[in-house]
């Protein structure tokens, strides 16, 4: 290395993440290193080829989400397994220094469960944290946490790398590295880098703005209702509007992107799967349901599953959703070219690289109709990209505000909570238009949405059956255009011409010389605990109110063939909590529910409809919790006595809370012991695998 010039420090920084939000905050933590003239070495926890925490001598960062009932996700697994090994000695990471930033949601019972884990095992191992473990909640809001936490993490790097060289433990390129430890350029003072007062570059903005009372949105066509409640959105406003801003350092360009006249390849789907056809369609709840149900059937002949499985819907983005978003950049009349992507000769974003998901050469809107996710609520870093690409001054500092620390409460009200997307955005800042580059740049990949299975191949053989509520948006003072669901919209609206009436689920098939018969894109995601016991004489414990019902159905399904095919074995007693708001509208499978129990399939149907009046009578229980109580011995008798297991599937924000907070105080009351120690042995139930949950917010 040339006389003069100094190495950077490094630290390793790993990342496991399953739907990309670990790797975009591991990203976010790398860029900001750039800047500050630090090297994070950074890898997914998959990538064990390229980095070895065995010989590792610089600090680690951590940041790993948890998915599903507390699970690692699919790039952790073998980490987790690893360390686990009982085998490790008590000293294997003594060398280590580390932090580690957890992501989870506290609408799940396992909060940041792998993060956590990670965490417990690597002191257990002899690592050492240098900076305290961050619990990022995305029930809230992961940036409440992410954003501190990264603030303060670049000085507790900067003390590891002075103690790991004081103590001996020399870091990479020590030999080039500057003799007084400082990171940057030798001609300039160092109180801006590691060797100084920190300074994570953070510009400050105080700048009048003219026409800031005058901001408002200036679409054509846009009526004064719609200008209103976008203004709540646009328009500045004390005490942030007079504040001095810190907003986050802009991302570093990193694609570039060509439009070529030339036929783009042909492209069917992004994925290699199967084209499955829709044999049925039914709605199940009635007029005047709150929500809409319904019930589809596929023809799926090639799929190996269980009861309780869990299987992935790839749906594409709204058509008229995006033509609005083309129109909007002005791209309508480049919609069939072919889109061509390079990485930026001049980038200095690390390890950048083109997404692996979008097809080489595909068309513009096939890029935007099955590859990003357009939908996704707007990060803080895509929103100080946008900056850079409006003209009104006063919408651009009125987006300054919105990605600055200043204005971390209105960002929470004005997009996160509204779940405001892209589009929402530019309707909103007419003079707001980026680069084709810049939206590959920050908007996820469109990703699958996961259905529980609401049938048994033993019963439905070759089908597939599940069912979904209609997500309905409502328009609200932020977003002032309602919409729904990106994939339920999109379903409803593929079975609308074949869609039959409620009235049971015993319905006819459709057509099956029907040319036009809907099909979708599907694959397996198999459940590794949410089945039926192996043993058939255990007891079991369902609750399932709304759609939660959904893998119950295929239990009972599953469990009637066996009792058919086993007339002389013995199985265990079955009970099913169902809930919903009204009887006669909206209580899904009803006469299959009740000859499951004419049967004997199903050993006790519990039912509670919370907005029925009760026709004069006394009212029964409003929710499956409350009728969880009402059956609170035998429920105890089923999982202490007889060793039985507890499922619960449905809503995890409220409902799955409360089921498990009416289990705690039922074990409390059954056992004659305290809350903590029923919290101990319902945890006991979870880790036997007798109580499981699938549950989605």
């Amino acid at each position: 290395m040339p006389r003069g010039q100094k190495s950077k420090s490094r630290f390793l920084l790993l990342y496991g993440s399953q739907r990309g939000q670990a790797k975009s905050i591991a990203e976010e933590i790398c860029d900001q290193a750039e800047g500050l003239g630090v090297v994070a070495d950074a890898y997914c926890l998959s990538q064990k080829e390229k980095y070895n925490l065995e010989k590792e001598i610089a600090p680690v960062v951590f940041v790993v989400s948890t998915t599903g009932d507390g699970e690692p996700p699919d790039t952790a697994l073998a980490f987790v397994r690893g360390i686990k090994k009982k085998t490790l000695p008590s000293d294997h990471f003594e060398h280590m220094r580390y932090a580690l930033l957890a992501l989870g949601d506290t609408n799940y019972s396992n909060f940041c469960n792998c993060g956590k884990t990670i965490d417990s095992r690597l002191q257990e191992l002899g690592a050492k944290r240098f900076y305290p473990t961050g619990h990022a909640d995305d029930g809230v809001g992961l940036e409440i946490v992410v954003e501190p936490w990264i603030e303060g993490l670049w000085e507790a790097v900067r003390k590891a790398l002075s103690e790991m060289s004081a103590s001996g433990q020399e870091r990479l390129d020590q030999a080039e590295t500057d003799p007084n430890g400082y990171v940057g350029k030798q001609d300039e003072p160092n109180t801006d880098k590691f060797g100084g007062d920190l300074n994570i570059q953070l510009l400050s903005l105080h700048d009048p703005v003219p026409g800031l009372s005058d901001v408002g949105p200036q679409r054509e066509g846009a009526g004064a209702e719609a200008g209103a409640a976008y203004t709540l959105l646009t328009r500045s406003q004390p005490p942030v509007s007079e504040s001095s801003l810190s907003i986050p350092t802009l991302p570093p360009p990193f694609i570039d992107v060509q439009l070529l006249n030339t036929s783009p390849q042909e492209v069917i789907s992004p994925f290699s799967l199967p084209h499955v056809p829709v044999s049925r369609a039914v709605r199940l709840t009635g007029e005047g349901a709150v929500k809409t149900a319904l019930l589809l059937e596929l023809d799926e002949h090639q799929m190996d599953y269980q009861p309780g499985d869990s299987f992935d819907i790839h749906c594409p983005n709204s058509c008229a959703e995006v033509d609005e978003l083309l129109r909007r950049l002005g791209l309508s009349q480049q919609k069939s070219c072919s889109v061509q992507l390079q990485l930026r000769a001049d980038t200095k974003k690390k390890a950048a690289q083109i997404p692996s998901y979008i097809p080489e050469r595909c068309s513009l809107q096939y890029l935007f109709t099955w590859c990003l996710e357009i939908r996704s609520v707007l990060k803080k870093a895509f929103l100080r990209s946008l900056v850079e690409y409006t003209s009104n001054p006063a919408e651009k500092r009125r987006l300054q505000e919105l990605c600055s620390k200043q204005g971390s409460a209105e960002y929470n009200s004005f997009i996160r909570d509204p779940g405001l997307c892209l589009l929402d955005l530019l309707r909103a800042f007419t003079s707001c238009l980026p680069p084709l580059s810049i939206l590959i740049e920050h908007l996820p990949k469109l990703q699958p949405r996961s259905y529980s299975a609401a049938s048994s191949s033993l019963s439905h053989p070759g089908k597939l059956l599940f069912v979904f509520n209609i997500v309905e948006f409502p328009a609200c003072a932020e977003r002032p255009i309602p919409r729904r669901g990106v994939c339920t919209g999109w379903l409803a609206d593929m079975v609308s011409s074949v869609l039959q009436p409620s009235g049971g689920v015993h319905t006819q098939e459709m057509n099956p010389g029907l040319q036009t018969s809907p099909k979708v894109f599907v694959s397996l995601r198999p459940s590794s605990a949410f089945h039926l016991p192996a043993d058939p004489t255990v007891p079991i414990v369902m609750v399932g109110p709304g759609t939660g019902v959904a893998p119950f159905i295929g239990f009972l399904q599953h469990r009637e063939k066996q009792r058919q095919e086993n007339q002389e074995a013995a199985f265990g007693e079955t009970w099913l909590f169902f809930g919903c708001r009204y009887k006669d509208r909206e209580f899904l499978f009803r006469e299959e529910l009740e000859n499951f129990v004419a049967r004997g399939t199903l050993t006790h149907l519990k039912v509670c409809f919370s907005r029925d009046a009760g026709d004069g009578e006394e009212l029964g229980p409003k929710y499956v919790q409350h009728n969880l109580h009402l059956h609170a011995q035998q429920v105890g008798n089923v999982l202490l006595k007889q060793n039985g297991c507890f499922y619960v599937c449905g809503d995890a924000r409220n409902m799955a809370k409360d089921v498990n907070e009416a289990l705690i105080e039922i074990v409390g009351k059954e056992l004659q012991v305290d809350k903590l120690e029923a919290m101990k042995v319902v945890a006991g139930l979870r880790e036997e695998k007798r109580y499981l949950q699938d549950i989605w917010s």
